[in-house]
């Protein structure tokens, strides 16, 4: 489907109308040309974008996977491109959450991440603040003293990219290195045009859910946790859909938006073929024990950091990790471990934990920072004088 050259409120008003009153009939053309109205500058008032966005809601057309792809392909459409050192070689993945379970754990996912990249996975992690938690992926990096420096292209005044966004003209690209770390309101400016209506409505809005699909580095395999059940099948087929190869989407049953460590985890399971397996997790499965979900809450951004320190850093000993941080090890040991078994280096899920955890323990996930953190500190070097 074509986007108009022009867009206006007025082409903007069929489109509300259809979903209101034929929300059945809402498919992913429809979809497509909302989202290019909503992120285009003086292209919907504020008024239609709040009347949209509560439609969607309403009528439950964002639960559709077509609806959500195609939303996301706009999202991409309007991001900023990168640059990435050998992404045609390496299969790049992400684990992210969709957020709002309420249960308000450990950065698991984050340090998950990490640990994967320091036991050969290529991770390039899309992320943002703290939204429904006290502490969310860039809060913990930046409390570990990582500059979020973008390495690839920001967005700034001067030159236009699509006519739509100013650009800079650095083009530096990401470095091959295991862990990147790619802050979304860096590479999705768009999003600023709808972030003050977005916090005036008294619930999640499609833009909640749309952050695990919209990661600009395009992984090729991801694991998604969703708090609802019901968004498991959906997320399946909307990651197959934007080009995933292989993914995993989890609800724990407590509805946490990770692979559990308290118990059951239902789970959607992308192969390569296309094919989408439904099955159910267990900590068993990945040869470790349960512990229920008081045992792996998480503090601040600075209460966290220090556990990620404890839990990696080779200083510690790690044959004296304190007894009260064992069940937060394992929680990340089996997230590390499911997503080794999407990157293709583990053969099953006990294999992934077993890797996550020579990772974890010998010092690998901890050089994975370290390298991460070295490449942002050199990318701030050189981009201090030109802000200067």
């Amino acid at each position: 489907m074509e986007v108009p050259a022009l867009l206006t409120p007025d082409t903007f008003t069929p489109i509300l109308k259809k979903l209101i009153s034929t929300p059945d009939k809402f498919g992913a053309d429809d979809s497509r040309l909302a989202f290019h109205h909503l992120l285009r500058p003086s292209s919907a008032t504020p008024d239609q974008i709040g009347s949209f966005l509560t439609a969607l809601h309403l009528t439950r057309v964002d639960q559709q996977s077509d609806v959500l792809a195609a939303a996301a392909a706009v999202l991409h459409h309007h991001a900023v491109r990168l640059k990435v050192e050998g992404v045609e070689e390496d299969f790049v993945v992400d684990i992210v959450g969709t957020g709002g379970d309420g249960w308000n754990t450990f950065n698991v996912s984050t340090t998950a991440a990490i640990v994967a990249a320091g036991a050969g996975a290529r991770l390039l992690k899309h992320g943002n603040k703290a939204s429904t938690s006290k502490s969310g992926s860039a809060d913990l990096l930046r409390a570990l003293s990582c500059p979020l420096v973008p390495l690839s292209p920001i967005y700034t005044p001067g030159a236009t990219c699509d006519n739509l966004h100013p650009v800079s003209a650095l083009t530096r690209p990401l470095p091959r290195i295991p862990f990147q770390f790619l802050l979304a309101t860096d590479y999705h400016p768009a999003l600023s045009l709808v972030a003050p209506l977005r916090r005036m409505l008294p619930f999640r809005t499609i833009f909640n859910i749309l952050g695990p699909l919209v990661n600009p580095a395009r992984p090729q395999g991801i694991v998604v946790g969703v708090a609802e059940p019901w968004l498991g099948p959906v997320f399946a087929r909307a990651i197959r859909e934007g080009g995933v190869k292989r993914g995993l989407v989890v609800c724990g049953k407590e509805r946490l938006d990770e692979l559990s460590c308290a118990g059951e985890t239902d789970a959607w399971q992308l192969h390569e073929s296309g094919e989408i397996a439904s099955l159910t997790l267990h900590p068993r499965m990945f040869g470790l024990p349960t512990h229920p979900l008081c045992a792996v809450s998480g503090g601040d951004a600075e209460e966290n950091a220090q556990i990620f320190e404890r839990l990696l850093n080779p200083s510690f000993k790690k044959d004296t990790i304190p007894e009260e941080l064992k069940p937060i090890l394992d929680f990340v040991l089996i997230n590390a471990g499911a997503l080794l078994v999407v990157s293709g280096i583990a053969k099953d899920w006990k294999h992934g934990a077993d890797l996550a955890r020579e990772s974890a323990l010998g010092g690998m996930a901890w050089e994975a920072l370290v390298k991460f953190r070295e490449a942002g500190e050199q990318a701030l070097k050189e981009v201090q004088p030109s802000s200067s």
